[in-house]
């Protein structure tokens, strides 16, 4: 019985705990913060009882044994373990707000030094950076998730809808945003298509989306619409091949227009339609999903 295996990692504040509960609902065994030291022993634990399906959270509280993940992932991948890993990430200011609210104290922000020199504060920001550098590895090798602007409910949907795409070489997630509210930051790609014509001076189409059959029509009467799909469109169908082979798990693909209401959702869709054909795509909409 192959073990499914879905590793939680990312900054702190960032919501590994509302992803770990998306999991819990969806019926996987979840432990929070397991020391490197013993994920090897776990899992031969889980095999023993046959397990199906775990979920593990582990980020910067396992100290300096966590260099010891990655090649553990990679053990495991060659031992049939079928393995997805999430890195949940937000902007600085998002968190340094998240901490401010809930004044709790980051995992980085103090530590005692040696030689009995007295214990030191760390500047949130620092210790905020600090931890980038130490988890840069594992999000390298993981699907990144950019949770700086969206609510807990959104980050459990998207979670959910990660873990149900079917295990493939690659998966595309293609993602609409409005450049209004910043650029994600677990974009691999990004396309700026506010030179479209924009359905947002239309009247009637103004309270409709991309996924509106009115919109949808109108676009399509556009040249300069059809002609920048086809740009995106061939641009990754060129370097998708090369992307697998680099064994990469996760390319996100980010359409950003003014509003993430009409064209960049109407791409989005477009997209995700055409290259579900061949490759698993998945889908969402960071400005609409929150409304």
């Amino acid at each position: 019985m192959s073990l499914e295996l879905v590793l939680i990692t990312g900054m702190s504040g960032s919501g590994k705990s509302v992803a770990l509960h998306a999991l819990e609902d969806a019926g996987y065994y979840c432990v929070d913060n397991l020391p490197p030291e013993l994920l090897m022993p776990f899992i031969a634990l889980q095999h023993e009882q046959q397990s199906e399906r775990v979920a593990i959270a582990m980020d910067v509280r396992s100290g300096v044994s966590l260099p010891l993940v990655p090649q553990q992932l990679e053990t495991l991948r060659r031992d049939g373990v079928s393995l997805r890993s999430l890195f949940l990430d937000s902007t600085t200011d998002a968190l340094v707000r998240r901490y401010s609210e809930t004044r709790r104290r980051h995992p980085l922000s103090r530590q005692e030094s040696r030689n009995d020199v007295p214990e030191t504060q760390r500047v949130l920001i620092q210790a905020i950076e600090l931890e980038r550098e130490l988890l840069a590895e594992l999000r390298d090798g993981a699907d990144v998730i950019d949770t700086s602007i969206i609510r807990p409910a959104q980050l459990q949907s998207y979670v959910k809808l990660l873990i149900s795409a079917p295990q493939s070489a690659l998966t595309l997630v293609f993602e609409s945003f409005a450049f209004k509210r910043g650029v994600p930051l677990d974009a691999d790609y990004v396309f700026d298509v506010r030179m479209l014509p924009n359905p947002h001076y239309v009247p009637a189409l103004r309270p409709l989306t991309g996924r509106d059959e009115p919109v949808i029509d109108w676009l399509r009467q556009h040249d300069d619409v059809a002609r920048m799909y086809d740009d995106i469109e061939q641009f990754l169908s060129r370097w998708l091949d090369a992307l697998a082979r680099d064994h990469r798990s996760y390319v996100t693909v980010a359409i950003g227009c003014t509003g993430g209401q009409h064209r960049s959702v109407f791409l989005v869709e477009q997209l995700a339609r055409g290259f579900g054909a061949r490759w698993a795509a998945l889908k969402r909409h960071r400005e609409l999903d929150g409304t």
